[in-house]
């Protein structure tokens, strides 16, 4: 059996990225953007609309790390459980949040519609599927406050309803938002970076970032390639440049690594009798899982198998335990191949709440915690509203953000937290 391929599906399907800027990245802009991914990509698309000079500086490749390794999902709504946000932010501000990551999903769609990005973008519903009786109370709960004021688009399924869903019998119901969408990221991500060059924005790939430093009213970074002088300067990389000019964000963001395979192509017939709607779907343990079909229906299946980071022998490690996972939920998968094993870090908040805004001067969009195709999108777009001067453009501003306690840039309490939420999947 040929070895799987370590490289993202997604990426591995897209093409080339070649709107790229040549020579060095010296000179003043009125924008520099550090971070080459969905946020980033979409902030200089949108500034460059506005009139603004715009560099990008990417360590890698555009779309290279989290943005090209997800699971390709663009779901509507928050992850936390609608009744425990409003209890925690009030009903106003929760259901103000949720709404913006519907809007997030819609801002993704005006994007390939006007850019004519050809990314497979489908609408498809996410479907949450509960792994216990308890699990799909919470869901009734969380339904009957979304469903008559803030999201009409969302149903509760019983567990004879999964019967037209999914082929297995493992969950006790499910919560189907209706508006929710898939794409194919990597060719998303890559049309976007296209978009963003065609209109004038300077993008340097393999260029990192050493430093950010006060120059007069503006900013000077420091770079691989040269010096950038900006007049304000956006972070729209989760992963936190590891200098010590960022180490504000790094005591903030959690690096939680996601892991996914992707399966050979599967008949149509096995299709319809596993996924005959094709949507996205999510489970509802903590360790929990997600997956899709590609669109030349493959299964693209992830979940957080083990608290560790990505690299190469954890992605390994980590795919066993996913191809494992699937193949007890999906008996008939048993001898379907696997092509591709891969990892990414997925930058997470205490919440799970994105945080944008300023920081003595240095604007920021980050923490997605694993809803970041549609937000990052969304924000990139507000952002630049936002440094113009729109301050309703993010409604996240005034969202505090504490430093997580003892964290000083490196996961050392992942194993903890693991053990922590096993233990939480076992009693809940």
């Amino acid at each position: 059996m040929t070895k799987p391929s370590p490289i993202s599906y997604w990426l591995a399907s897209a093409p080339d990225f070649t709107g790229g800027a040549k020579g060095s990245p010296e000179g003043r802009v009125d924008v520099a953007i550090i971070g080459g991914g969905l946020t980033g990509l979409s902030a200089a698309l949108a500034l460059r609309q506005r009139g603004a000079s715009v560099t990008l500086l990417e360590a890698g490749q555009v779309v290279g790390e989290a943005s090209g390794r997800n699971g390709g999902h663009c779901n509507a709504g928050t992850h936390q459980d609608h009744g425990a946000l409003v209890a925690s932010l009030g009903e106003e501000r929760a259901s103000a949040f949720y709404r913006a990551h519907c809007d997030a999903v819609d801002t993704v769609e005006r994007i390939v519609r006007e850019q004519g990005i050809d990314c497979a973008f489908r609408r498809c519903g996410r479907l949450k599927l509960a792994a216990k009786p308890q699990h799909f109370e919470k869901m009734m709960r969380a339904h009957n406050l979304l469903h008559p004021r803030v999201d009409p688009d969302i149903d509760l399924l019983s567990a004879s309803d999964l019967e037209r869903e999914i082929g297995t019998h493992d969950y006790h119901g499910g919560l189907l938002q209706k508006t929710s969408a898939q794409l194919h990221v990597g060719q998303f991500g890559v049309g976007l970076a296209e978009a963003a060059a065609r209109t004038g924005a300077k993008i340097f790939e393999n260029c990192t970032v050493l430093g950010a430093q006060r120059s007069g009213s503006g900013w000077a970074l420091r770079t691989t390639g040269g010096t950038v002088h900006a007049s304000q300067v956006l972070m729209a990389t989760g992963g936190a440049p590891a200098q010590s000019d960022f180490r504000w964000f790094q005591r903030r963001l959690v690096g939680i690594g996601a892991f996914i395979v992707a399966t050979s192509p599967l008949d149509p017939a096995l299709i319809d009798r596993l996924l005959p709607q094709r949507r996205n779907y999510v489970t509802s343990r903590v360790m929990g899982n997600f997956f899709r079909l590609s669109p030349d229906n493959r299964l693209i299946f992830g979940g957080r198998a083990r608290f560790a980071i990505s690299n190469a022998k954890s992605d390994a490690k980590s795919g066993v335990i996913l191809v494992d996972t699937m193949r007890r939920m999906f008996p008939e998968l048993a001898d379907v191949g696997v092509d591709h094993v891969w990892g990414g870090m997925v930058d997470m908040t205490a919440d799970r709440l994105p945080r944008a805004g300023q920081h003595e001067g240095l604007y920021y969009a980050v923490g997605y915690s694993g809803h970041g195709v549609q937000m990052a999108v969304h924000m990139g777009q507000k952002m630049a509203d936002y440094m113009g001067g729109d301050t309703r453009a993010n409604p996240w501003e005034d969202l505090g953000w504490p430093a997580i306690p003892g964290h000083l840039g490196k996961p050392w309490f992942l194993p903890a937290v693991g053990l922590w939420y096993k233990f939480q999947d076992a009693i809940h």
